[in-house]
């Protein structure tokens, strides 16, 4: 499906904040490589799911001084982009620190009207052309759940989080977080099919002190894989006629 991609915020920030302060002195040691490995279990029955893809986990430091709080701070001016293509949201799955922006350009041959009501960041693009493009900038913490007016199918999900350190699992449930500089922080995880009360129970602190830094597994219950439910803006079901029509 077109709508299943990721797209992983790039650590340059983390990078070029940590070599600053090496050159200032104020970075004693170097940034490590920290790796986890995600399990996704049915929460009524044993075993393990085959895809563990789309889970993000996310380190925060607990120290107000990190130089990785300064790189977050700069997130303000990056951007990024979901693509509305063949009645999908491409990317799925957005990833950003808070305060970025998210361009939503139209690349379909008809209107769509991106919205979100739910969670997260509040708004509504109204209804714009081909070829158009809209932004916004998310500025709260959180998953924000995006939907489109017109076509019920469109689901995808803006992820903005606290902190430029983190990754997101592959098919394996591989994650990596690069450059990370040696400190306190507490891990962070969120998964689209995952309960709220377990994702809050998967927090706990971490030291990263060592080169190639291992965190312990992250087993993960979750429920059925299916879209959101959901309502159209106005709060009522969507026309069951719509996809036939000429938009």
């Amino acid at each position: 499906m077109l709508n299943c991609g990721i797209a992983i915020a790039v650590g340059g920030l983390v990078v070029a904040a940590a070599m600053q302060a090496a050159q200032s002195g104020d970075l004693a040691e170097p940034v490590h490589n920290v790796s986890a490995e995600v399990t996704l279990t049915p929460a009524a029955a044993g075993g393990a799911v085959g895809d563990a893809s789309q889970v993000v986990v996310w380190l925060v430091p607990e120290d107000a001084a990190s130089p990785v709080r300064m790189a977050a701070s700069n997130s303000e001016s990056a951007r990024y982009k979901i693509v509305q293509h063949n009645k999908g949201f491409e990317p799925h799955l957005l990833v950003v620190p808070v305060g970025s922006s998210v361009d939503f350009p139209n690349l379909d041959p008809w209107f769509h009207n991106v919205f979100s009501l739910y969670r997260g960041k509040r708004f509504d693009l109204g209804l714009y052309q081909a070829g158009s493009q809209r932004s916004v900038r998310f500025d709260r913490p959180g998953p924000s759940y995006l939907f489109c007016n017109i076509h019920a199918e469109m689901t995808a999900v803006v992820l903005a989080i606290e902190s430029p350190l983190f990754g997101v699992s592959d098919k394996t449930g591989h994650v990596a977080i690069r450059n990370v500089p040696p400190g306190k922080y507490m891990l962070r995880v969120w998964y689209e099919h995952a309960p709220a009360e377990v994702l809050q129970s998967l927090r706990r602190p971490v030291v990263v002190n060592g080169e190639g830094h291992a965190l312990s597994s992250i087993r993960i219950p979750v429920g059925k894989r299916e879209h959101l439910k959901h309502k159209n803006k106005f709060g009522q079901e969507y026309d069951p006629k719509a996809p036939a029509a000429d938009y």
